[in-house]
Formats: C-alpha cells, structure tokens, sequence
C-alpha cells in the first residue's frame, strides 16, 4: 500500500532545505509536522527544594540546548553571578556556540563533544578534580550519569526541565500512512491522547535503538528504522522505504 501522508512528531523544520521538503517533492506525499511532546521547564520553587547551590559546582555538563536553556533560566532567576567563569562541557558543537546567547563565549572554558558522552568522557577525565553538574530533563539516557560514575568523576544530576505529552485533542485521530517517532515519550503521548489507537496499514517509522524498542514494546509493528547502516538519517530510511512501496 502506497504512504501518500506522513506525520513527523518534531516542530516544522525552519529551514525549506530541509531534506523532508525533498521527500514531498519526490514522492508527491503530503508531510505535516506536529510534536507530540515538549519541554516545561522547573520552576525555581521547586529547584531550591533540591538544595543543589549551583555556585558550588566548576563544571556544567550541557547535553542539549533545552538543557542549556533551563539551566541558564534557573541561574538567572535564582541570581547566580559570573556564570562566563564555569567550565561548560558540550555533548555537541551546536550546544556549545548556542552558549553565546546566555554569555560572553571564551573557548577556553567550553569542551566540545560529538555527540555521545563517550566523546567528551576523556576530556572530562582531564578535570577530574572539579565538581560537575549535570542540568537534566525527568526522562535522560542513563548511559550519562553510569559513563561519569564508572570513570570516578564527581557530580550531581539537577533536573531542571521535564519533557510532557502534549494535548493533541484538535487532531482528533491520526489518520496518516505513516507516523515518525524520535523518542519512546512520542509513543507514550500517542496512546495517552489516542488510547484506542490501532495500527491497522499505518507505517511506524523510529529512531534511534529506545524509540524502536518503545514501538515493538507497545505492541505496535515498526517498519522504518534509523540509523542504519544504509540510511543513518530518518529522511534517507523514509526515502529508501517510499521507493520500495510507492512504485
């Protein structure tokens, strides 16, 4: 059966070179972009309930720009000072020039990562001495904290921010071929809004190896998955996918 509609649970690309807008033109298929979940930040009452006193720490581990965000709110409403003298240990390049916003940016006190924590972890094993925070969302990848913990470095997880389902009561079903998740809280906020959901000739396309698991754990069929081998970004799996069934 041929996908002539495909919904991507992520914000509407803000770029028209985004390769999706390449998919619609290629296959003629209609593409809408609507996320099923988004990001509320901690409000500074409850932070404080934490105890965490954010001028005692040296290092910030940064591993996203939600991260980067919260964490910057939270400094700011709770009057933290001088926050250009941390050192600031970015996941991804992208993270770590999105500092300019909040402050002066001075190379010398960003580490940059490629995208894991296993990529930065030598870097961090440099300063071992200093005292990191970890500013994170409710739902994190474990592997984080366990990668720190099992090299010895001292830190603290502050959850500063929690990723919520969103009301997609205005979509009222979800009639499309073809839904794209990029995390298992997607699946969640699917049966949370549409509980009656049943799969039926609708394509499931996930990525990354948690979202996949979180499909085939709802009891859902997956049919497109990234990164593959063959295809390391969800557009080129969903092209590779189109040209098989949309022949």
């Amino acid at each position: 059966m041929k996908v002539k509609t495909i919904l991507v649970t992520q914000p509407k690309p803000e770029s028209e070179k985004s390769p999706y807008y390449n998919i619609t033109g290629k296959f003629n298929v209609k593409l809408d972009f609507r996320p099923f979940i988004h990001i509320e930040g901690v409000s500074v009452h409850d932070f404080r309930k934490t105890r965490i006193n954010i001028p005692s720490f040296s290092s910030i581990i940064l591993t996203s720009r939600h991260a980067a965000d919260n964490f910057f709110r939270i400094a700011k409403e709770m009057r933290v000072t001088r926050l250009d003298e941390f050192k600031y240990f970015c996941m991804s390049e992208s993270t770590a020039y999105y500092l300019q916003k909040f402050m002066q940016y001075r190379k010398r006190k960003v580490f940059i990562g490629r995208q894991t924590i296993d990529d930065l972890i030598d870097v961090i094993k440099k300063h071992s001495k200093d005292k990191f925070l970890l500013p994170c969302s409710d739902i994190h990848k474990q592997e984080i904290p366990d990668t720190l913990a099992r090299h010895g470095i001292e830190f603290t997880k502050a959850v500063i921010y929690r990723t919520v389902c969103s009301d997609l009561s205005d979509l009222e079903n979800v009639n499309y071929d073809m839904l794209v998740f990029f995390s298992p809280s997607g699946i969640t906020s699917l049966f949370k809004n549409f509980p009656k959901f049943r799969q039926g000739n609708t394509r499931i396309a996930a990525f990354g190896q948690t979202t996949s698991q979180a499909v085939l754990d709802a009891g859902l069929r997956l049919d497109v998955q990234a990164p593959v081998p063959e295809a390391p970004s969800m557009t080129m799996a969903i092209e590779q996918y189109l040209k098989k069934v949309n022949k």
